[in-house]
């Protein structure tokens, strides 16, 4: 890649600047982690490896990189792109051979969206391999806006008030999931992974359903950005601003032992000045 243009270079450097924010808020790397990077072939895996690796460049602190691919062993999976890429940028991995292509497609009827069963099934698979390298973090190339679908996707199809936080701590407490690029949009990635020449693998599998849920709540947030620029952001804001005395959920907050308090000041009425 050759000298970059004004917007390239702004490009670049937004997209660092946004993860090393995401970084830094949610203390998602520490000195002497070891950061398994799961890498599926896609833009948004491609941009956060190659943003993690400047940061480790630049950062203040130590912590190792190690890549992970997981071969689910679909038809046509070309299996000699990734481990010539990072082998090209000098970057330790290690390639994951599962075969879930046949349980999904023996689970799931035909015409029926796999991406459940799939996601469940490479997660698993992912997490019990982070244990055994002794990775500390595990690394995720969700952005902003995978973290806005999902939270319409539950509210509208699974009646909860979540998404996908930028840091998480799995059930059984062994893996710690970070999502480095959960600031940045999908617009800039799908730009930043043109500009850097990706080598990227389409997902067969799933990633060409048209009748997923998750496509509609896309075009949903699409259509609301077009409308009225700047929303998809102040949408992403609130997620972080959350008031649980606002909502109604009873376990977030005591409304059953909610009174007034006897000792507050009493209001004065100024009826002249009404």
């Amino acid at each position: 890649m050759g000298t970059l243009s004004v917007n390239q270079n702004k490009l670049q450097k937004r997209i660092r600047r946004l993860a090393g924010e995401a970084i830094a808020d949610f203390n998602m790397i520490e000195d002497g982690d070891k950061v398994m990077v799961c890498l599926s072939g896609g833009k948004d895996s491609y941009t956060m490896l190659d943003v993690l690796l400047y940061l480790q460049k630049v950062a203040p602190i130590k912590f190792e990189i190690v890549a992970v691919n997981m071969d689910q062993k679909q038809p046509g999976f070309p299996e000699h792109v990734l481990p010539a890429y990072l082998e090209s940028i000098g970057v330790q991995y290690h390639i994951i051979e599962k075969d879930t292509y046949s349980v999904v497609k023996e689970k799931i009827p035909e015409g029926k969206t796999t991406c459940s069963l799939c996601s469940r099934l490479r997660r698993g698979t992912l997490y019990t391999y982070a244990d055994e390298i002794g990775a500390t973090k595990m690394a995720l190339g969700h952005h902003r806006d995978d973290i806005l679908e999902t939270f319409f996707l539950n509210m509208f199809y699974g009646g909860t008030l979540k998404a996908m936080p930028p840091k998480l701590r799995a059930d059984d407490g062994r893996n710690v999931v970070i999502r480095p690029l959960a600031y940045c949009n999908e617009a800039d990635i799908e730009a930043y992974s043109i500009l850097k020449e990706f080598p990227i693998i389409p997902c067969n599998l799933c990633g060409s359903q048209e009748n997923l849920q998750r496509q509609v709540v896309k075009e949903m947030l699409n259509e609301w950005e077009r409308k009225s620029p700047g929303r998809t952001e102040i949408m992403f804001r609130a997620l972080q601003n959350v008031v649980p005395s606002q909502l109604a959920d009873r376990n977030l907050f005591d409304f059953v032992n909610l009174r007034i308090d006897e000792t507050a000041a009493p209001r004065t009425l100024d009826v002249v000045n009404i």
